[in-house]
């Protein structure tokens, strides 16, 4: 913790609130009970005595960010085609805060009593890290690409499975790509009659059947829609060497995509942005950050290295799914959709919790969202989905003091998110620098 104190008061800062609108200059942030009592001009906004002052001119503050698709685990390939994942109960929520993430959804866990307990601790103040909205283990059907992962056996097992974890605590639930049509909308029927929201990385089951069914999100975007792949059975997940090449063809501007965007728009259906984990497949990116070799064990440093020669040395002529996504998810957003984002760090080690946060940001900007629009994307959107706009997710007096102060100016130049020195989770300020330094070499370990 670098402040902690009963008021704060940041002064000469640039503030965006994450609502969309132009940054404000040499503004003062009183933060009193861990919340935003005031913002406002330096000159009108007086400085309470005996407050924490944190002069800062030529920093940024924005609101914390809101991770839709985060997880708590680091994959490990440990053959060909045996995907394991090791939990980072240690590690994984001291990134994510460090990065500016002070709320995030798992959006599927391996180790769902471990996720419940690390908030509970959190939560208590016993550890550093975001605030935790728990999402379900998979709910998944026969096929499972991982042992870890309980194969249903039908509908009414999928609603038992849903009625336990919520008894539990968990907040949502996410649907996979395996799953039949019955057992979803079994699935939703429970999660909804207990009040909680259901997503889905399909295949076996097309958007438009999941959102007839009354998903509330879907994960990834239309990579994840099987409903144009030529002769699709019901309940079955094509296989993946030929959904890819499939998508790839897809015309955006189509009449067909036209519609499922329509369609999706019409039943208030979110799609979670992932894009930074679909550009770790493209060869010789991302950029190639120290921080983040520094961040990996050893062992996961090699392995990750080696899979980005691997893909320079295999490059394909398709265009980049990321590229298509971003048109896709550029297109939703004009239709009238809601699109929170996260990382999703999983592929093949090249996304690490916070850090793909703010590539995340970086990539909503390559995708021809301003710079304050990917912002307010990456907070308020999420916030909005979650249902608590009233407490998080922009800036303004009786919200959490959730922000981020970073140098520079992120609306001028994105890449500035990566900048960040502290952050503010319920008024406690930490120290970027000292929480990344704390995991160093064990991300993929503990």
């Amino acid at each position: 913790m670098k402040v902690d104190a009963p008021v704060v008061a940041l002064t000469h800062v640039r503030a965006i609130d994450g609502s969309g609108a132009a940054p404000l200059e040499d503004q003062t942030i009183l933060i009193e009970g861990g919340r935003i009592r005031a913002i406002g001009n330096v000159a009108k906004t007086p400085t309470p005595a005996g407050a924490k002052v944190v002069h800062l001119p030529g920093y940024t503050v924005i609101p914390g960010l809101v991770g839709m698709h985060g997880h708590m685990f680091y994959p490990s390939y440990v053959t060909p085609g045996l995907y394991l994942a090791n939990n980072l109960a240690f590690s994984a929520p001291r990134l994510y805060l460090a990065c500016g993430v002070t709320t995030m959804r798992t959006a599927g866990s391996i180790e769902p009593y471990t996720d419940l307990n690390l908030k509970k601790l959190i939560d208590k103040g016993k550890m550093p890290g975001p605030q935790i909205y728990v999402t379900s283990p998979y709910l998944e059907g026969p096929g499972a690409f991982t042992p870890h992962l309980h194969e249903l056996s039908g509908p009414e097992e999928a609603r038992k499975m849903v009625e336990y974890w919520a008894d539990l605590g968990v907040t949502s639930f996410r649907a996979y790509t395996n799953i039949t049509r019955a057992e979803l909308a079994a699935a939703i029927d429970a999660a909804h009659k207990r009040g909680r929201k259901i997503t889905g990385h399909l295949c076996s089951v097309g958007f438009r059947e999941a959102a007839a069914m009354g998903i509330d999100g879907l994960e990834h975007g239309l990579i994840a829609d099987t409903e144009f792949f030529p002769g699709k059975a019901p309940d079955v997940c094509p296989p993946r060497r030929t959904t890819g090449p499939l998508f790839a063809q897809l015309d955006m501007e189509s009449a067909p995509v036209k519609e499922v965007i329509h369609d999706l728009v019409e039943h208030h259906v979110a799609i979670a942005s992932t894009l930074a984990v679909w550009e770790s497949a493209i060869p010789n990116r991302p950029p190639l950050q120290q921080r983040l070799l520094d961040a990996l064990l050893p062992e996961a440093r090699f392995d990750y290295l080696t899979a980005r020669v691997r893909f320079a040395d295999n490059p394909t002529t398709a265009p980049p799914a990321v590229v298509l996504k971003m048109e896709f998810e550029l297109a939703f957003v004009k239709t009238g959709g809601l699109l929170p984002a996260g990382n999703d760090p999983t592929g093949h080690g090249g996304v690490l919790p916070g850090f793909g946060d703010q590539r995340e940001v970086e990539l909503l900007v390559e995708a021809d969202f301003t710079p304050l629009e990917a912002i307010h994307i990456a907070t308020a959107n999420g916030a909005e989905w979650l249902g608590e706009t009233s407490r998080i997710g922009t800036l303004a007096p009786g919200k959490q003091a959730n922000l981020v102060v970073m140098h520079r100016h992120p609306s001028k130049d994105i890449s500035d998110i990566e900048k960040v020195e502290m952050v503010f989770k319920d008024g406690v300020g930490y120290d970027s620098a000292k929480l990344i330094e704390s995991v160093r070499g064990m991300v993929a370990l503990r």
